[in-house]
C-alpha cells in the first residue's frame, strides 16, 4: 500500500545516522572572515577556549587572544555561557575555525561609538594618557582622543598654555570627563571625543533651570572660570555671573588676580538677575561684613593713625590704614604740606608709611578724609596728649604717640 511505503521510508530516514549527520552539516552556517557571531562555550582553559557557533566544527579562541583580556573580561567565559566572537579564519590548514573574543569586543565598541554619535548621548570616562595635542580615554578596548581644543574652557584655563608637549595635560591624568562622540572613523582607527560639547549641552539644560531659581540676595557657590581687567566670571553651575572689580573686596583692587585665581571655588552673593538678557551680577565682598559699618567706632575726627600710601593722583594721595586694609582714605593735595606743591610725589611715594590725622569720616559713602600736614596742628595738641596717655596706660606708648611726642619736641 502507498501509505505503508511512505511510513517505512520515514522510519528508515529517522533511524539513519548518516542522514542525520548530512542534515546537520547542510544546516551549518557558512562563515566569513570578519564576521561577528554568538556561540556557547563548551570548553575553557588558560590555553584556549572552544566555542560552539553552529558551524561544521567548533571554533577555537587561542591563548594569545585570551591574553589580551583583563581578568574582569575573562570571568564570564565559562562553560555553558554565550560569548560574542570574531571570525579570524573560517578554516585554517588544519580545518579549524579560529575565533577572537578581543576583536569581537573591539567591533562592538566601534558599534557603540557609532550609535552614540547618532544619538548624541553623553557618557563619562577617566583620562588614562595624554600627548601634546590633548588627552586620551579608554572607550572599551579602543582609545578615544579628546583634543585640547575640545576640553572645557574652565579646565584648560587652569593649566599653563606655555608648557611644552604632554606636560601641559599630565596633571589631568585620572580625572573623569563628561564626553560626547563627535567623530568615528573605524578604518583610520579614529575616535574623537569632546568634553566641551558635553558640557555645553549640560549647561544649556542647567541654565534654564538656574535662571528660574536665582533671585537677588541669594548665596551661591561657584567656580572662577575667567579673569578680565574689569572683574571675574564665576560658573554657578550652568550659567556664568560677573563679579565686578568693585565687588571683589572692600579694599582697593587693581586686578582680579589679586583676589582670585581660575579654578577657585568661591561663595558669592547675587546682586542682580536680568532674566531677559540672562545676566547675573555677583559680589564677593558682600559675603563679608562691611568694615566701614563699624569704622566710626574705631576712628574719630582729629584722631592720629598710621597709614600706607597706596596710590597717587594729581589731586592727592590715597592711604590705607595700617592694620585695617579695607579702610582707605584720601589725603587731598592741599593737606600734604604747608608749602604749595604741584604733585603729591613731591611729598610721598606709594608704599610710604606715614602718620596721618583723620579730618572726617563718612561711613555711608565710604569716604575718609586725611591730612599729613595737620599731624602737628596746635588745635589737636590737647586731644593728642589725652590719646597718648590713654594708650600708654593700656598698652604702653604706641608708635603714633611716640611719633607725635617727637614732633612736639622738635616743634619746640
Amino acid at each position: 500500500m502507498p501509505g505503508e511505503i511512505i511510513s517505512e521510508r520515514a522510519r528508515t530516514e529517522e533511524t539513519n545516522p548518516m542522514a542525520d549527520m548530512l542534515d546537520q552539516y547542510l544546516q551549518c552556517q557558512e562563515l566569513s572572515h570578519g564576521e561577528i557571531t554568538t556561540g556557547t562555550v563548551v570548553k575553557a582553559s588558560d590555553k584556549s577556549v572552544v566555542v560552539d557557533i553552529g558551524a561544521k566544527c567548533e571554533g577555537i579562541v587561542p591563548a594569545d587572544d585570551l591574553s589580551q583580556l583583563s581578568e574582569e573580561e575573562r570571568e564570564p567565559i565559562q562553560v555553558g555561557n554565550d560569548v560574542a566572537v570574531y571570525v579570524v579564519t573560517p578554516e585554517d590548514e588544519d580545518g579549524n575555525i579560529i575565533l577572537s573574543i578581543a576583536r569581537a569586543q573591539i567591533v562592538e565598541d566601534w558599534r557603540k561609538a557609532q550609535e552614540l554619535l547618532g544619538t548624541g548621548d553623553t557618557f563619562e570616562r577617566s583620562i588614562t594618557d595624554c600627548n601634546k595635542g590633548g588627552v586620551i580615554v579608554n572607550f572599551g578596548r579602543i582609545r578615544g582622543f579628546v583634543p585640547g581644543s575640545q576640553l572645557d574652557v574652565a579646565r584648560t584655563a587652569a593649566y599653563d598654555a606655555n608648557q611644552d608637549g604632554r606636560d601641559r595635560w599630565s596633571a589631568l591624568l585620572g580625572e573623569t570627563l563628561e564626553l560626547k562622540v563627535i567623530e568615528v572613523d573605524q578604518e583610520r582607527n579614529r575616535l574623537i571625543l569632546s568634553e566641551k560639547a558635553a558640557v555645553r549641552e549640560r549647561r544649556e539644560e542647567q541654565r534654564e533651570q538656574l535662571m528660574k531659581e536665582l533671585s537677588e540676595g541669594d548665596h551661591r557657590r561657584g567656580r572662577v572660570v575667567n579673569l578680565v581687567d574689569f572683574g571675574a566670571f564665576v560658573d554657578l553651575g550652568g550659567v556664568d555671573g560677573l563679579i565686578h572689580l568693585s565687588e571683589l573686596s572692600w579694599k582697593r583692587v587693581s586686578h582680579p588676580r589679586e583676589v582670585l585665581k581660575v579654578g577657585q571655588e568661591v561663595e558669592v552673593y547675587v546682586l542682580s538677575v536680568d532674566h531677559q538678557r540672562e545676566r547675573i551680577g555677583l559680589s564677593l565682598k558682600r559675603m563679608r561684613n562691611d568694615p566701614w559699618s563699624t569704622a566710626a567706632k574705631r576712628y574719630q575726627d582729629g584722631q592720629l593713625i598710621e597709614g600706607v600710601i597706596t596710590n597717587l593722583t594729581k589731586w592727592g594721595a590715597f592711604a590705607r590704614i595700617k592694620g585695617d586694609e579695607a579702610i582707605e582714605g584720601l589725603i587731598h593735595i592741599s593737606e600734604l604740606d604747608d608749602r604749595h606743591i604741584s604733585h603729591p610725589n613731591e611729598v610721598v611715594q606709594p608704599g610710604d608709611t606715614v602718620t596721618l590725622r583723620v579730618l572726617s569720616l563718612d561711613t555711608n559713602r565710604h569716604r575718609l578724609s586725611l591730612s599729613l600736614k595737620q599731624v602737628t596742628a596746635d588745635e589737636y595738641k590737647e586731644q593728642d596728649w589725652e590719646s597718648a596717655i590713654t594708650a600708654d596706660q593700656s598698652e604702653g606708648q604706641s608708635s603714633i604717640s611716640a611719633a607725635f611726642s617727637e614732633a612736639m619736641e622738635s616743634d619746640g
